[in-house]
């Protein structure tokens, strides 16, 4: 139902994620796991989201580096 990502010109910021669900955006911080924006979505699935990335955060961040190193 949620699409992960990150737009390939944000190295130069914290390592982030963004969700994305129909209409409805958000991006949160990866360490500390923390709510950065929203746009649209209600709290129970921000709450879900954030569920899904503290489940994933070191593959998350490995991501990242991986992408910006």
């Amino acid at each position: 139902r949620y699409r992960f990502f990150f737009f390939s010109n944000e190295g130069q910021e914290p390592p982030h994620i963004h969700v994305k669900s129909g209409g409805d955006q958000a991006q949160f911080w990866l360490a500390p796991i923390e709510l950065a924006s929203n746009y649209g979505f209600r709290a129970h699935e921000l709450n879900d989201i954030e569920r899904i990335i503290k489940q994933y955060q070191t593959e998350l961040i490995e991501a990242w580096n991986g992408y910006f190193s």
